[in-house]
């Protein structure tokens, strides 16, 4: 086990690690780099890899469908935890907030590299892709429903460069790779700028990850919220992914997949929702640090379960 966490974690823990030293030793403004990764190496990246992409249409619509599936699933769960506990609506709403939405991007693509190679880290891109839009439109619409309006979530959405970035591998696609790949085409030129861009969002979507970890602060009054937000972000979701998956008809390699990262970590962004709706913005923090910090454990438990690294 601990060879596959070297193999696996320890190259992700470190540039992580760095990135938190970084931010404790100098406060920089985290917010640049941020914008660099969200509009700039994160659809190169995607664009890239799906250009390059070896999954069947079929495949990729289960994938689709498994994270869509799984997101209803926690969101009914996590309703259904705050009703039972009485829990205010602020409170279930960041419940929601932080059990829907896992880590897929900033560390789950990591992982997935790091564990099943090229093959792995494009089909991990799917559903990173899938959950990014699903966080645009249900992650403000649960953040509004907190406290007050919620409309601009289709605005937000269409704003995103990663829905573009989709929709030009797309087309890329259906024109044929190859073109991309011929050495004698100006659009390979092209391709491989794009290509050398995207290479770059891996070691900076880890560094901003240790970053916004570092601006997280654990509220120790919570502890029955954060508890159970962690138990079900960690673990109850890993049998979920697992059946999800089965259900689905999923091949080894996604279902693989879609049990480590439909069982990553809270995703740091919605910390963002949660300040930006006051939808008890210390408690959605220290899930997500809470979450993270343990995800060491399970997520190594479960990649030498798979035979991975």
């Amino acid at each position: 086990m601990f060879e596959v966490f070297a193999d696996v974690l320890l190259p992700i823990v470190i540039i992580v690690a760095l990135g938190y030293v970084f931010y404790r030793a100098s406060a920089p403004d985290i917010q640049p780099l941020n914008r660099v990764s969200l509009y700039l190496l994160s659809p190169a990246l995607i664009f890239s890899s799906l250009v390059e992409a070896d999954i069947a249409g079929g495949e990729g619509l289960r994938v689709v469908g498994f994270m869509l599936i799984l997101t209803a699933v926690m969101f009914v769960l996590s309703w259904v935890l705050g009703r039972t506990l009485r829990l205010s609506r602020e409170s279930t709403a960041a419940m929601m907030l932080c059990t829907m939405f896992s880590n897929a991007g900033n560390y789950g693509l990591p992982v997935a590299f790091f564990a099943f190679g090229q093959q792995g880290f494009e089909r991990a891109v799917l559903f990173f892709v899938t959950q990014g839009v699903l966080a645009q439109i249900l992650g403000l619409y649960i953040a509004g429903s907190g406290h007050s309006d919620y409309k601009d979530g289709l605005k937000r959405l269409v704003q995103l460069p990663q829905i573009y970035a989709v929709a030009a591998a797309l087309a890329a696609r259906w024109a044929g790779p190859e073109l991309f790949t011929s050495s004698q085409s100006v659009a390979n030129d092209l391709f491989r700028g794009v290509s050398l861009l995207g290479d770059a969002a891996i070691p900076v979507l880890l560094v901003v990850l240790g970053m916004q970890l570092a601006q997280t602060r654990i509220d120790r009054a919570d502890g029955v919220e954060i508890s159970l937000a962690v138990g079900l972000r960690l673990l109850a979701s890993i049998p979920i992914s697992y059946g999800i998956a089965v259900l689905l008809g999923l091949d080894p390699l996604s279902t693989r997949l879609a049990v480590i990262l439909g069982s990553m970590p809270t995703a740091v962004n919605v910390i963002i929702l949660a300040i930006e709706f006051d939808i008890r913005p210390k408690l959605v923090s220290s899930i997500v640090i809470v979450s993270t910090a343990l995800s060491l454990v399970t997520l190594t438990a479960l990649l030498s379960a798979f035979g991975a690294g």
